[in-house]
């Protein structure tokens, strides 16, 4: 196992081991806003995403105290993006795992510090929405590049992009036309987590099952793919409905 990898695993570790501690001094602990006010999947449920919540928090507050911009973190979202695509170009995929998870932290930080600082408007809304499809775009991209000559993993990809903009794009245009639907099992944040937890995974357990590098998380594109097409159907077929009915 490479270096990056050992230390990648540490990393994901030492955050794992916040949960236990999390579940003792999170008891009474109201949820958190944003969480409450936010639909929850099979994937990412209420007690995940306030762990998460409050993992970041003082973080968090230290970036509203120094009013550092919520569009910086826009931007880290697509510098991260990149760097995953970099790294999973040359084959550094639990590098690749931990620049996804912090691109998902970035995107995190924005909407709540605008909100924090009473700041949100609609640019930022637009930029957070946008940019988020140009991370995506380039960490998928340089999965492409890594599955070169296997038709099947390059195939999943190629759907696991394509079916993640659909998502977005059914949203988008739902609400353009009054319709709000936000449904569906793989929304960008379950996408992000099966990625990025696959990237980190994937060379112990292929190590320890004999598979080439790169086999669990093409599994894993595979999955999202599936699941991202069959949110898109499903927003599509709901959005519909209700302009149906009107």
């Amino acid at each position: 196992m490479r270096a990056t990898e050992r230390i990648a695993l540490l990393l994901v570790a030492a955050l794992l081991l916040t949960m236990p501690v999390f579940a003792v001094v999170g008891r009474g602990r109201s949820m958190d806003v944003d969480v409450a006010r936010r639909p929850t999947t099979m994937i990412l449920g209420f007690w995940v995403r306030d762990w998460l919540m409050w993992v970041i928090g003082p973080v968090e507050r230290f970036f509203v105290r120094t009013r550092v911009s919520p569009d910086v973190f826009n931007y880290l979202g697509v510098v991260f993006g990149a760097a995953a695509g970099f790294a999973f170009v040359f084959g550094e995929l639990a590098l690749g795992g931990w620049m996804v998870l912090l691109g998902g932290a970035s995107d995190i930080f924005d909407g709540r510090i605008a909100r924090a600082r009473g700041i949100a408007n609609e640019r930022g809304a637009f930029l957070d929405s946008t940019l988020d499809r140009f991370a995506e775009t380039f960490a998928f991209a340089g999965l492409a590049i890594f599955y070169d000559g296997q038709r099947w993993a390059t195939a999943a990809v190629a759907l696991a992009l394509g079916a993640s903009l659909l998502v977005s794009y059914t949203r988008a245009r739902g609400e353009a036309l009054g319709v709000l639907c936000r449904g569906g099992v793989m929304q960008r944040a379950e996408r992000l987590v099966l990625l990025a937890l696959a990237a980190l995974a994937d060379a112990p357990v292929a190590g320890w099952m004999g598979w080439a590098p790169g086999t669990l998380l093409g599994w894993t594109v595979a999955v999202i793919a599936a699941g991202a097409m069959g949110t898109a159907i499903y927003r599509t077929a709901s959005i519909s409905n209700q302009l149906g009915e009107r």
